[in-house]
C-alpha cells in the first residue's frame, strides 16, 4: 500500500510554499485605522526580499501602537480617555521605516537560519552567505 506524500520524501519542497507573520511596532501616536495602514506597507517589504503572496500562503500583516495607554474603567476609573495621534499626512516617514525595517528582518532571519530537517524528510538548507554578500551588493548598486 502507499503512504499519501511518501513519493515526496526526496524532492524539494516547492518555492511557492511558505508563510509569514509580519508584526509592526510602534510608539508612535496611531489610531486602529492608522495601524491597518502601517500593517499594509509590511507587505512591500516583503516584496523587496522577492516574497510573492500565492495562494496557500497565510501571510499576516499585524501593527499596534504602545503610544496612547488607556487604563481600564472598572472600579470607578475614569470613562473618557483623551489618544494622541498623528495627522494622515505624517504617515510617510512611518510607511518608509516599516518597509525598509520588514525588508531588514526578513535578510537577517534569512542569514540567521541553519540547515533544518522536516516532515517526510525534507531538508532546508542555510544560506550560502559568501554568495548572498555578493548579490545584496549587486542589488544595492542598483
Amino acid at each position: 500500500s502507499r503512504i499519501p506524500g511518501k513519493e515526496q520524501a526526496s524532492q524539494p519542497m516547492p518555492k511557492e510554499d511558505g508563510s509569514i507573520i509580519i508584526v509592526v511596532a510602534t510608539d508612535a501616536p496611531l489610531t486602529p485605522d492608522q495601524c491597518k495602514r502601517l500593517a499594509r506597507r509590511a507587505g512591500l517589504g516583503l516584496g523587496r526580499t522577492g516574497g510573492l503572496a500565492f495562494d496557500g500562503s497565510g501571510d499576516i500583516f499585524i501593527a499596534f501602537s504602545t503610544a496612547n495607554r488607556l487604563g481600564n474603567n472598572a472600579g470607578g476609573g475614569p470613562r473618557e480617555h483623551t489618544v494622541r495621534t498623528l495627522s494622515h499626512g505624517c504617515m510617510n516617514p512611518l510607511f518608509r521605516a516599516t518597509v525598509e525595517a520588514t525588508h531588514e528582518a526578513i535578510v537577517n532571519a534569512m542569514c540567521a537560519a541553519t540547515d533544518t530537517d522536516g516532515i517526510l524528510g525534507r531538508r532546508m538548507y542555510a544560506l550560502p552567505l559568501d554568495e548572498v554578500r555578493g548579490i545584496m551588493r549587486r542589488y544595492e548598486s542598483l
